[in-house]
């Protein structure tokens, strides 16, 4: 029987893919790794392994002897920084006989680093907010001057590898906006950008050699505790909604073959609405599902399923639709400790009593 590790586990970007590998019919041994071990203990996993963190010295050795160990017949990655570092020495995982299913790893160094995503898309004529790196004080003075029109708001974030809205900001202080980038050690990494809109959507795809498998949009309805944070973001959907339209289809795969010319595994494609209603992209999530993938499971698309499909058996799906394959107006409430609903917006009334 096959066997598929699964970096993370416990956290929930991890768990919504072990979660959609277990209901696969295959029947492959799901494994789990992680380096927190209060996240490893919850995890769902069938047998989960403490490994240290993506960016130790004793990272590469560890997960080359714990491959070597439990031989796993693929390994996935569900973080940003365990994606770069072990992305870097694939050969090695390679042989130790453990399958990946990754891009290239240039593409997942552009994809990491959100200011070298935004050139690339730049470059390729793609509408995007503009962005300035803030190497000094100078850069963040004219970041305000130009991009808030000396009056307005900038958005603030740092561009190197982290999920979650790392060090995002909205302001129009630039008092507090250094700050800001000192407290995060910032300088020669913040990206400053024009403010955009609230409205956000994301276009989740697998490709296999520059062709595309499936893909799959889905708008976001808010931000679980978006209220505790500076900037309204935290990484963590709320509410999440089915969703197609062509254009938002357009700009992803444009997206994608900026920064890819064969896109080859996961590539997830972050938007926001300019205030001429054009999505403009603002990140690509490499080579990872996003934190609610167990949405599109259950609504009936098992995208993780699929993805070891082809990793393992060069199995892939027989899709009427390749593009938004889910029907439109399905929504997915999360909230913590309880467990997600998949549901139309018209159930909700139908639950709740008004007095």
């Amino acid at each position: 029987m096959k066997k598929i590790l699964i970096a993370g586990a416990g956290g929930a970007p991890s768990e919504g893919v072990i979660n959609s590998l277990l209901k696969s019919n295959k029947n492959e041994i799901i494994l789990g790794m992680g380096s927190e071990p209060t996240d490893l203990v919850l995890s769902n996993a069938q047998e989960k392994y403490h490994i240290p963190y993506a960016d130790s010295n004793e990272y590469k050795s560890s997960l080359i002897s714990l491959l070597n160990s439990i031989k796993p017949d693929l390994v996935h990655f569900q973080n940003d920084l365990e994606i770069y570092h072990a992305s870097k020495f694939r050969d090695e995982i390679h042989a130790c006989g453990v399958k990946t299913f990754m891009p290239a790893h240039e593409v997942i160094d552009t994809c990491v680093h959100k200011y070298k995503t935004y050139l690339k898309c730049k470059d390729a004529g793609i509408k995007v907010p503009t962005n300035y790196l803030i190497n000094d004080e100078e850069d963040l003075k004219r970041a305000f001057s130009d991009l808030g029109n000396g009056k307005g708001n900038i958005w603030l974030r740092a561009s190197s590898i982290g999920g979650g809205g790392k060090g995002a900001l909205p302001t129009n202080d630039f008092v507090f906006a250094k700050g800001w980038i000192e407290r995060y050690n910032g300088w020669g990494d913040f990206v400053a950008a024009e403010m955009l809109l609230p409205e956000t959507v994301t276009w989740l795809s697998i490709w296999y050699e520059g062709e595309l498998v499936v893909a799959q949009t889905r708008i976001r309805k808010g931000w679980t505790h978006g209220n505790r944070t500076v900037s309204g973001v935290t990484g963590v959907t709320k509410v999440g909604q089915t969703y197609s339209n062509p254009e938002v289809d357009r700009i992803s795969i444009e997206t994608i073959k900026a920064v890819s010319n064969k896109p080859h595994g996961i590539f997830g494609v972050d938007m926001t609405y300019d205030k001429d209603g054009i999505p403009n992209p603002t990140e690509i999530n490499i080579s990872r599902f996003f934190t609610t993938v167990l949405f599109f499971t259950d609504a009936g698309l098992n995208m993780p399923e699929i993805f070891k499909d082809i990793a393992l058996y060069k199995e892939f799906p027989k899709l009427k639709i390749k593009i938004n394959p889910l029907d439109d107006g399905l929504l997915w409430l999360r909230g913590m400790d309880t467990k997600p609903l998949l549901m139309k917006s018209e159930e909700i009334e139908k639950r709740i009593k008004n007095i």
